[in-house]
């Protein structure tokens, strides 16, 4: 069996009865996202003037510390898979996990990167296209083509889902086989010790909450940018509403409150595996209709372009080129993957309990990485090939938002009407099953780590993040998303260094036999015996 060596501080134990709410934990957040909803309602320009002035600062000052974090962040990760830890089960020795390998990897990548995929699979390749990464090639070239997907990929590949699998598989190993509690700060036991469960842990746990929070209303901000965009698309009119947007916002709340007081093993569940088929129908449909040739020679093409210049690619600063590039594209990206890290963190953690690190880290990463490459290879691919090809003004379909580049590239190929409405479908329901998994996570967060927190709780953060998504909307559209992420991401960021190296004492101290395979485990067991 897998217990806690008695070198290790202990977490607080609190026992077989239900966790009660932390009052002060809940009490801090609600009240300052209350504050924030209400500052940002009635002085919405204070908000974004101050917002503002914060980003230069943390661009201009900490940019290089979030790109250094992310590249060791995916050799951490490669280390933990290749090493000999990676056969440590999260978990009893003896556990098995609860869910299917694909209802696991579906659920992971919906709550993962659903609703950004939608926005940014033609948006990111077409924008890079025509304004190239620190202009590093000619506009709408060959040249600029390739580099488009590279960056792209650099994006979307490695280095979020690395971020995902080293946070996800602390609070999962610290969770499940060290039974301290499924929190953020119970992650951090073997460095601050009974501090964990007083002040700095609820601190931390606090902190969880408000990244989450406004990393989840950013995707909310930007499903609801798309979906109006679709209406008006399909209808003719509205798409540039803000105040539709704010009334997207408000229905789908309602619809992934619904869905988070189900539970995982329903709401959660069924959507995630319904998206990921349906999702998978849109991509091989425009494979099919679409320039199929192109489309493979693309992903081939930028598979290779991407491992080629990963290493430059994750340790360029922007210090000869200059950096106003990469603070508006890499760094709001990694900002953004950092500020969803806790609750995506917590709920691949959650549904992963059996699985072993290497199966954890190669699933997480390796998986959904190859799905966002297949994804952006078809549907960038397709506008590429409008625009290079086919002589398609795809320029143009920027112009309105890039919210509106999706729909533009679809309406170039048949039985448009149907693909744009299945779009707009799937927008929402990845819309659903990322808020309503961020619901469930702050809800943990407020409830002492309790993988079932009351519903009452679940309803009331997701219909605060509801709040904030309108409100930063409301205030500055897609430029107050990508502020308001990055601020909060700042000071998170040092705690995931912190788990990451708590995470590593902790497994240094495993025994020797646990980070055996099983067969070797099994044949060790056996020349013991006989030699009794």
């Amino acid at each position: 069996m897998a217990t806690s060596t008695e070198l290790e501080p202990q977490a607080p134990d609190h026992g077989n009865t239900r966790p009660t709410l932390d009052r002060t934990v809940f009490g801090v957040a609600a009240a300052l996202a209350l504050l924030f909803v209400a500052y940002g309602w009635f002085d919405d320009q204070s908000l974004a003037d101050g917002a503002g002035k914060v980003l230069s600062w943390v661009t201009s000052t900490l940019g290089w510390l979030f790109v250094l974090t992310s590249g060791l962040f995916v050799a951490f990760s490669a280390f933990l898979a290749l090493s000999r830890y990676g056969n440590i089960r999260l978990g009893a020795d003896d556990s098995r996990p609860e869910f299917s390998t694909f209802s696991w990897v579906s659920m992971m990548f919906a709550t993962g990167m659903g609703i950004g995929l939608m926005f940014y699979g033609v948006a990111e390749p077409l924008t890079h296209l025509n304004t190239p990464p620190m202009e590093m090639a000619e506009p709408g070239s060959a040249a600029a083509a390739g580099l488009a997907m590279e960056y792209t990929l650099f994006h979307w590949g490695f280095h979020p889902w690395s971020m995902y699998a080293v946070i996800g598989l602390s609070i999962a190993y610290f969770a499940y086989r060290k039974g301290y509690g499924n929190l953020i700060s119970s992650t951090l036991v073997p460095l601050i010790g009974p501090k964990a469960a007083g002040g700095p842990g609820k601190a931390i746990d606090t902190l969880a909450i408000f990244a989450t929070l406004f990393g989840s209303a950013t995707s909310l901000g930007l499903g609801a940018l798309q979906i109006t965009g679709g209406i008006d698309n399909v209808f003719g009119s509205g798409g540039g509403s803000r105040l539709l947007a704010v009334a997207v916002i408000a229905v789908l709340t309602g619809c992934f409150v619904v869905s988070a007081v189900s539970g995982i093993d329903r709401g959660i569940k069924w959507l995630s595996n319904a998206n990921a088929v349906a999702a998978g129908l849109l991509a091989f449909f425009l494979f099919v209709v679409g320039p199929t040739v192109f489309i493979l020679a693309t992903f081939t093409e930028s598979i290779g372009g991407y491992l080629t210049q990963l290493p430059a690619m994750s340790f360029r600063t922007g210090a000869y080129e200059g950096a106003s590039w990469l603070n508006g594209w890499t760094i709001f990206y990694w900002a953004w993957w950092i500020s969803w890290t806790p609750f995506v963190g917590m709920f691949i953690a959650r549904i992963s309990k059996g699985r072993t690190i290497r199966q954890f880290v190669v699933f997480v990463i390796a998986i959904p990485s190859l799905v966002s490459f297949v994804w952006f290879a078809i549907l960038g691919g397709a506008a590429f090939d409008l625009q290079l090809n086919q002589g398609v003004d795809m320029p143009a379909a920027l112009e309105g938002g890039i919210e509106n580049a999706l729909f533009e590239t679809l309406r170039e190929f048949p039985l448009s009407s149907v693909t744009v409405t299945l779009a707009v479908f799937l927008i929402a329901i990845f819309f659903i099953t990322g808020a309503d998994s961020a619901s469930i996570v702050m809800g943990m967060l407020s409830q002492r780590g309790t993988e079932d927190p009351d519903r009452w709780l679940v309803v009331f953060w997701g219909v605060a993040t509801g709040a904030v998504a309108a409100v930063l909307l409301y205030a500055g559209g897609l430029a107050a998303l990508q502020t308001l992420v990055i601020i909060v991401a700042t000071p998170f960021l040092l705690v995931l260094v912190a788990m990451g190296v708590a995470l590593m004492k902790a497994l240094r101290r495993e025994s020797y036999e646990a980070t055996l395979t099983p067969k070797v485990r099994r044949a060790v067991e056996a020349a013991e015996a006989s030699k009794r």
